[in-house]
């Protein structure tokens, strides 16, 4: 048995590994010899950069512009194992994505300082498998194995940005002890080795490293708040994708009362994977007192004619930018008094957010006004004691509807959660921010301060919300909201 036959022996910078107990042990040396050879030269050439890698491209200046002097490593993230050979499904960092474009696992994006203050950005890739030592057939992340990757020349060319083969990378950080920050979290060897760079300086410097790193994704959240017109496209094809996706559902509930909550699940699911890339988040597929769940993603419950479906969902694009809609529906087609009762006022709720909704006002605005009119309507009912300001005050209303009544959305579901709280939470909207705006009631099947009939009721309306020069758009208007236009939408798509 020659060297290359034998499992475990490196050659050209690949082991051949076999599985403990799978079928082939070895490799012979005619069958190795073969699979180096016979291939058609596939390299793509004269490539045109994807369309948003002019946007790419500014924003890695900007990150440049408030980092001047200093090495900046943004990695993709690596494959996380499920079990044995099985990996979880694959989603690139986000600050990765936005800075780059590229979708792929394993990359890192590195901005080094040049003397005059800016950076030269190169992206650190996978290169194209090895054909001649085996790589490509034989380990089980080769090309023949998982589908054909670009190859370094290809991606420069599509991405707009230098790239280098990513198996060098570690030796390349290793060779400069320029002053360095990561994005931390997405590549636990990089973050060792940024570690290893520190290693010399007393605890004090190491702090205030970790700081350093902290800033760098607060920085870049901050630099996502305001979206841009590619974003916003993007948003949009989310949303659209989104509101065909619901249709899909209502056509579906006659099913779904055969089944469960996952043949809902299933169905938008169906739509997500032929229209983008995955659900942005886990789908809430929750019927009956299952609603008062705020993250309700078992999806296993009945779904029964005279109860409520609360479905809280988002296509998530190739690009990965995800919509966050939820509509809430009577199952049997049409409200009961209490159920419409219960929608209506989340619904003058939601308006009233929706309208405060408009650069230059406060971001909390739509959240406030949105909680008084539930705060009004609780006490109304005889739910809550008044006046209304001493219930805000004290956060009364939010025994039954807990949440905030919106947040930011683009990349993530929950956009720039770590930005600076004075140009989010304490800032002002500005043109081009998308934020969702949802608010809720929820009556939980076991709180005794409310009467029976309420009990199990739960309710949530989310529309995601340009900020636009002179106001503000609905991105998911082509979803019914108001509780009759609701009956009409399910009489017309829901076979009886």
């Amino acid at each position: 048995m020659s060297d290359q036959q034998r499992p475990g022996v490196e050659q050209d910078g690949f082991v051949f590994t076999p599985r403990k107990n799978g079928q082939a042990q070895s490799v012979s040396d005619e069958l190795a010899a073969w699979m180096s050879t016979g291939w058609a030269d596939t390299e793509r050439r004269d490539l045109e950069p994807i369309e948003q890698a002019e946007h790419t491209a500014r924003r890695r200046a900007a990150l440049s512009a408030a980092f001047p002097g200093e090495r900046l490593v943004v990695p993709a993230g690596q494959l996380l194992t499920r079990s044995n050979d099985t990996e979880y499904p694959f989603r690139a960092a986000t600050d990765y994505a936005y800075l780059t474009g590229d979708t792929s696992d394993g990359g890192c994006l590195v901005l080094a300082p040049r003397a005059d203050g800016g950076h030269d950005a190169v992206l650190y890739l996978k290169p194209r498998s090895n054909r001649d030592n085996g790589e490509f057939w034989l380990g089980g992340y080769g090309e023949l194995w998982t589908g054909r990757r670009n190859s370094l020349d290809e991606a420069a060319d599509l991405l707009g940005v230098a790239t280098a083969d990513v198996r060098t990378l570690p030796g390349a950080l290793r060779a400069d002890s320029v002053a360095t920050r990561i994005v931390r979290g997405h590549d636990a060897e990089l973050d060792a080795i940024v570690d290893e760079l520190r290693a010399d300086a007393d605890d004090e410097a190491r702090a205030k490293s970790a700081k350093l790193d902290e800033d760098l994704g607060v920085t870049l959240a901050d630099h996502r708040l305001v979206k841009d017109e590619w974003e916003v496209a993007q948003l949009q094809l989310a949303v659209d994708a989104t509101v065909r996706g619901f249709n899909d559902v209502v056509t579906a509930l006659p099913q779904a009362k055969d089944t469960s909550e996952r043949y809902i699940e299933g169905t938008f699911f169906l739509r997500a994977r032929v229209e983008g890339n995955d659900v942005g988040y886990g789908t809430i597929a929750a019927s009956g007192p299952n609603a008062t769940t705020l993250h309700w993603t078992r999806n296993d419950g009945p779904v029964r004619d005279g109860e409520l479906l609360l479905l809280d969902a988002g296509v998530e694009t190739t690009t990965l930018y995800t919509a966050d809609v939820t509509r809430t529906m009577p199952v049997s087609g049409t409200f009961t008094d209490l159920q419409r009762k219960v929608y209506d006022l989340v619904y003058a709720a939601q308006e009233a957010g929706i309208a405060a909704v408009a650069p230059g006002r406060p971001f909390t605005d739509f959240h406030e006004a949105s909680q008084r009119v539930l705060a009004e309507g609780l006490i109304e009912w005889g739910l809550l004691e008044g006046p209304v300001d001493r219930v805000l005050e004290l956060g009364l209303q939010r025994r039954y509807t807990l949440h905030g009544t919106g947040h930011m959305l683009g990349l993530d579901v929950h956009d720039c959660a770590v930005s600076r709280q004075e140009v989010h939470l304490y800032g002002d909207l500005k043109p081009g921010m998308v934020l969702t705006v949802e608010p809720g009631l929820y009556f939980q099947p076991d709180d005794l301060t409310v009467p029976e009939e309420y009990r199990g009721v739960g309710v949530r309306i989310e529309d995601d919300v340009l900020v636009t020069e002179d106001g503000r758009r609905v991105m998911s208007q082509g979803l019914p909201r108001a509780s009759a236009d609701v009956e009409a939408w399910l009489a017309e798509r829901m076979p009886r």
